[in-house]
């Protein structure tokens, strides 16, 4: 058997057409420390501002699974992806 592909950013994780597809992709595949240890929430002082997205249920039901499949909160993983778009888009400017 061959050694395991590290995933070192969650946008290494290609979007899967099913469950089999996505569970033939974690049999070679693992997430790096570092993407876990990053994703993990630490509150800070800084104030919150609620918002409302709509999505379409399916998406939404998609996002649920990766998160779930990573145990992770759903709204947490999304706001990690928006920070980590945020950074790449900063670091283009």
């Amino acid at each position: 058997m061959s050694e395991m592909q590290s995933i070192v950013r969650w946008t290494d994780i290609p979007e899967f057409e099913d469950e089999e597809s996505e569970a033939e992709f974690w049999k070679t595949h693992e997430l790096d420390a570092k993407v876990m240890s990053g994703s993990i929430h630490e509150p800070d002082s800084r104030e919150s501002t609620t918002i409302t997205l709509r999505f379409d249920p399916r998406m939404l039901s998609r996002i649920k699974r990766i998160a779930r499949s990573r145990f992770l909160n759903y709204q947490s993983m999304m706001k990690q992806w928006l920070a980590e778009r945020l950074e790449d888009e900063l670091r283009k400017q």
